[in-house]
């Protein structure tokens, strides 16, 4: 097909900037889609992660304690059940509800609140430890995010992130996302950024020091087969029910047969009626300066 140069009348201002993204519309549509499904389903399913995650990080009792993007609390209960003082913030507020009621089971005092990880409605230097798991890494203005994880943490504090890797296994996931829904709006980085290793250096080369990236991997297990496994993701994980929805009935046969395929190559589970997925994640630890 032959492309006509436009007339001088309807030539494009040379230094006309690209149009920024609705941030407030995208907002929105992220808190929907982590409100929808039940993320307390998979948040059971990484709890090991956050295991091995909090274990190398420093919870000295006392220790002010920060949880951002916390979801059902998965960090933070463990950092409360050291002795830390906790405080965890998260855009779903029925995420929040959760979380509180597993804090209020295991007798744990933790201060939950409603907030945005761009918008921490905290004071300067409030905290001694601020960490995120799988969560700062879906804001859509990481500078903000990051200015934010720098703003609340003392000086001589950490921040520790858990970011999942382009290379790893839901990197690949939301790979395969990418090739069947639509792109997100022009402007919005990828999460996968988080994700690399010269991106996150770049994101902390100021206000930090010391920063140590570790790749590690942490394995979900899943008690039937990969088919079965894709179906629990579109149940209750929000970007891949989200990810559906957005597709007529023969777009979401196509993403659920690829999806499978995925579930089924990477699957080292050797009882067949299991699915166990090694996933790999970049840990973050900085020290603000």
């Amino acid at each position: 097909m032959q492309t006509l140069a436009p007339s001088q009348n309807q030539q494009t201002p040379p230094n006309t900037a690209p149009a920024l993204p609705d941030l407030g519309l995208i907002k929105v549509k992220q808190k929907a889609t982590w409100e929808s499904g039940d993320f307390g389903e998979i948040a059971r399913v990484i709890e090991n992660f956050a295991e091995d995650f909090m274990s190398r990080q420093p919870m000295q009792r006392g220790a002010r304690v920060l949880d951002v993007a916390c979801g059902t609390g998965n960090l933070a209960v463990i950092a409360a059940g050291n002795g830390c003082l906790v405080h965890g913030i998260d855009i779903a507020a029925n995420l929040l509800d959760q979380a509180r009621s597993r804090a209020a089971q295991a007798g744990l005092r933790i201060l939950f609140e409603e907030a945005d990880a761009e918008a921490l409605p905290f004071r300067e230097s409030s905290f001694d430890l601020t960490v995120s798991m799988f969560g700062v890494m879906f804001t859509p203005q990481p500078a903000k995010a990051t200015a934010e994880l720098r703003r609340v943490t003392r000086p001589g504090g950490q921040i520790a992130l858990a970011n999942w890797t382009p290379e790893g296994f839901i990197g690949k996931m939301f790979g395969v996302f990418k090739t069947h829904v639509p792109p997100p709006p022009a402007g919005v980085p990828s999460p996968m950024e988080w994700g690399k290793e010269d991106m996150v250096q770049q994101r902390l080369r100021q206000g930090f020091t010391d920063v140590r990236i570790t790749r590690q991997i942490g394995c979900m297990r899943y008690p039937f087969p990969p088919a079965e496994t894709v179906e629990y993701f579109r149940k209750y994980y929000g970007p891949t029910l989200k990810a559906f929805e957005s597709l007529t009935a023969s777009g979401q046969d196509a993403l659920r047969k690829d999806l499978v395929d995925l579930h089924t190559k990477y699957n080292i589970a050797v009882d067949p009626g299991c699915t166990e997925i090694a996933a790999e994640y970049l840990e973050v630890v900085a020290t603000k300066v």
